[in-house]
């Protein structure tokens, strides 16, 4: 029987990094991914000449220069920068919120005159000890901000009215007293030229992967063909859901082509208004600066997470939190089985982070 150093489980960002860096130390890999494709959540199908982010919008970000130069080595990426803009109620607001949010609010042209208004409207709301999520987002921004550009967007994303979700999913809200209208701070931004399967394909090129192969059909098989084992999957099913099941949110893709050149004018458009269903429409071709005469749309639907959905975002409230700390005590007791990623860890991930995650576990155990 074929014996491996590494089998690894899922051919996501965490998986591709961990196998490449064993395979150029020497190890000798197997990739099983469950899918049809590699990549996992970052796979890109390219259609009529337009990339797509199938598993919703991926842009790469980070301030970390070696993490930057560390993928850089395997594609060049070209100068996107996340500027979405946000629409109630047929009224355009830029995001992140900063001072053209604010002149389009109250009609401010002056960082002063905007922080004064914000103040004046958390001292008037007189929420001192902020008991849900409502509460917590006017006590940091105020009122206007949070019934235009928070609570309608948030009730939608959870499923749930912002009165009943938990004051911590908000901990901070950005707000900028600049007109600066990148989403993101970070030093170092840009979506790969060609897409993410460029990205996965360097990362994996010369190491064996086997798709549409589920490790929980045979489960006694694949551990038994490696020393090792990474596992970027459910840590949940690992277990056989000793625990209990941990909750996520789910997403619906609705995507639309349309023979016009530009829709929206904007990758990201955000819906803050509830009686819209969709959080978002994000225009593909954008991300790349196409000139297509034709556009692809994809309307974006939060549902609830349920068997066959696809696991998007845990949902780390304390009931969730203390299942997933019980199955991490397993975990940490396991001497071949490395736990990584986004589902392994119960954790949401940014790309960079996965990348200097996948790292550090691959030093440790290398």
């Amino acid at each position: 029987m074929e014996k491996y150093d590494f089998l690894i489980v899922g051919s996501g960002l965490f998986g591709s990094v961990f196998a490449h860096e064993a395979t150029k130390s020497g190890s000798k890999c197997l990739i099983i991914e469950k899918r049809k494709h590699y990549a996992g959540n970052l796979y890109n199908e390219n259609i009529d000449g337009i990339n797509i982010h199938v598993y919703g919008p991926h842009i790469f970000h980070t301030n970390d220069e070696y993490i930057w130069k560390y993928v850089n080595q395997f594609v060049s990426f070209n100068r996107f920068t996340y500027s979405p803009i946000a629409i109630y109620k047929n009224e355009v607001y830029n995001l992140p919120f900063n001072m053209n949010t604010f002149n389009k609010l109250w009609g401010v042209r002056l960082p002063k005159e905007a922080m004064d208004i914000i103040t004046k409207q958390k001292q008037e709301s007189k929420i001192s000890n902020p008991k849900n999520l409502e509460e917590q987002a006017i006590s940091l921004v105020g009122i206007d901000i949070y019934e235009k550009l928070i609570k309608g967007y948030t009730e939608k994303q959870w499923g749930k009215k912002a009165v009943d979700l938990p004051n911590f999913i908000i901990k901070r809200l950005p707000v900028r007293f600049t007109y600066d209208n990148n989403y993101f701070n970070d030093q170092y931004q840009g979506i790969p030229n060609g897409g993410y399967n460029k990205l996965i394909e360097a990362l994996i090129q010369n190491i064996e992967i086997k798709l549409n192969v589920d490790y929980f059909t045979d489960r006694q098989y694949w551990n038994s063909i490696a020393t090792k084992i990474v596992y970027t999957g459910p840590i949940d099913q690992f277990y056989d859901y000793n625990f209990g099941k941990l909750e996520y949110r789910s997403l619906r893709f609705e995507n639309e082509r349309l023979e016009v050149n530009n829709f929206q004018g904007n990758a990201g458009v955000n819906y803050t208004d509830f009686d819209i269903p969709y959080t978002r429409i994000v225009e593909h071709k954008h991300f790349e600066f196409g000139n297509q005469p034709h556009t692809i749309i994809t309307r974006e639907y939060p549902m609830k997470w349920s068997n066959g959905s696809e696991p998007y975002y845990p949902i780390n409230d304390n009931i969730n939190n203390k299942i997933y700390s019980m199955y991490k005590k397993l975990a940490d007791h396991e001497k071949n089985i490395i736990f990584g990623g986004r589902l392994a860890e119960y954790k949401y991930y940014d790309m960079h982070q996965i990348i200097a995650s996948a790292l550090k576990y691959f030093k440790q155990n290398i």
